[in-house]
């Protein structure tokens, strides 16, 4: 494709010990000087190694007593919750409240509380906190912005473009982490243009994005990682031009329905939605999943079958493109008879406006008729056309299958 373009830790914190949070119980650890600084299982060139060696040192962060880090390892929300509290030091903001989920016997339970109050975490509704849920990297990365009182001062969505995969961020998190971007505490491996913002944040994440919000805070040295996010400039910059080849394939899905009917002479107006990323071989995302096809499903007279036709390509980000694509010619049928029940006909299952009338017509059930078409002419103008009959033959579409397609002709759209 062608671009133009430690063994021991302080308090109950970040637990060295890989058992559920239920049996955890603190260690005693040693003063910050004499903090382990070196894994069996975290090798000097290690993509967050100084994170972690740093962190370790200060005592926030500690290993397990076999020496090892386990830096791949899920954080739950209430190990996060420790290691706020070892890192950072704030004055309560809000009153406490009781979860209902964190009894006052838990190891955790003072992390949480002091979490909570100093305004890094917060709960879900019926005072539930979820202690042993996994955190995901954008909760983490919301979690460090809004504790340290961090807010963009650039537009957030202008920021976000930075991302590749921006339109997975929730909604929740958009502006916290537009935030937490321009102080530069994102740090992203192995693609530092993908978030990966709903995947579980692991040791190492915490550990490299903890310290980097030290840093943001005048707390620590900043350490040089080609993994950390940092923009020069947050103004939205000119879009690169990249051409998609002819003959990309297309992943695309239909949600509606498990089959579409259609008669061999119609024409029905159809949006399918791409099921996967169409990316280069360099990680760049061209097509997200959840982009738009808009189209329509045309008959190919001389092969007696139906084929879709792409028209415009509608990504996530709003952008709109005209595209030259189209599926393979569709020639599988399927029989509707005279008195056959329509129940098992219309069970998951979209109408062209001809097919819908012509079962009608043909079943004598004209309650087809008030079932969701794909559209085009009116079902009731169309039954005429198939007064009598005691059999028709419609092409019957798997969606899921029959209409993936290709690009016919380069198509260049603009990676932002």
């Amino acid at each position: 494709m062608l671009m133009t373009k430690k063994i021991y830790s302080g308090f109950a914190t970040f637990m060295a010990v890989g058992v559920a949070a239920g049996t955890i119980a603190p260690l005693i650890a040693p003063t910050p000087s004499f903090a382990q600084t070196t894994f069996n299982d975290v090798q000097s060139n290690y993509w967050a190694a100084e994170f972690i060696q740093e962190l370790s040192r200060r005592g926030i962060i500690a290993g397990f007593p076999d020496g090892s880090f386990r830096p791949e390892e899920a954080v739950t929300r209430a190990q996060f919750a420790a290691m706020v509290r070892k890192a950072f030091q704030k004055s309560q903001e809000r009153q406490a409240i009781s979860f209902v989920d964190v009894s006052s016997n838990s190891w955790a339970y003072s992390a949480i509380r002091e979490a909570y109050t100093t305004g890094f975490l917060a709960g879900y509704p019926g005072n539930v906190f979820r202690p042993n849920e996994n955190i995901p990297r954008q909760q983490v990365l919301v979690a460090l912005a809004n504790g340290l009182d961090y807010t963009a001062s650039n537009n957030a969505e202008d920021t976000l473009q930075y991302y590749n995969d921006a339109f997975r961020i929730a909604g929740y998190a958009r502006a916290p982490i537009a935030a937490a971007t321009e102080k530069q505490i994102v740090v992203n491996y192995p693609n530092v243009k993908f978030l990966n913002p709903t995947r579980t944040a692991t040791r190492a994440d915490v550990a490299a994005f903890i310290y980097q919000a030290l840093v943001s805070n005048n707390q620590v040295s900043a350490i040089n990682s080609p993994y950390i996010v940092a923009l020069t400039d947050t103004t939205p910059s000119q879009p690169l031009s990249v051409i998609i080849p002819e003959g990309t394939a297309i992943p695309v899905k239909y949600d509606k329905a498990k089959k579409i009917l259609v008669t061999k002479n119609e024409t029905a107006p159809l949006t399918l939605t791409v099921s996967q990323n169409v990316i280069t071989d360099q990680g760049d995302v061209l097509i997200p999943a959840g982009s738009q096809v808009v189209g329509e499903l045309k008959p190919v007279k001389d092969q007696g079958g139906s084929q879709f036709v792409a028209e415009k390509l509608v990504l996530t980000t709003g952008q709109e493109y005209k595209i030259n694509a189209t599926s393979e010619v569709i020639t599988n049928t399927e029989t509707i008879r005279k008195g056959t029940s329509t129940r098992a006909i219309i069970k998951n299952a979209a109408f062209g406006a001809g097919a819908a009338a012509a079962v009608s017509a043909v079943t004598g059930d004209r309650a087809i008729a008030t079932e969701e078409v794909l559209g085009g002419a009116g079902i009731g103008a169309l039954v005429g056309l198939f007064f009598g009959k005691k059999k028709v033959d419609l092409i019957a579409i798997d969606p899921n299958t029959d209409l993936q397609m290709t690009i016919g002709q380069n198509l260049q759209i603009s990676l932002r």
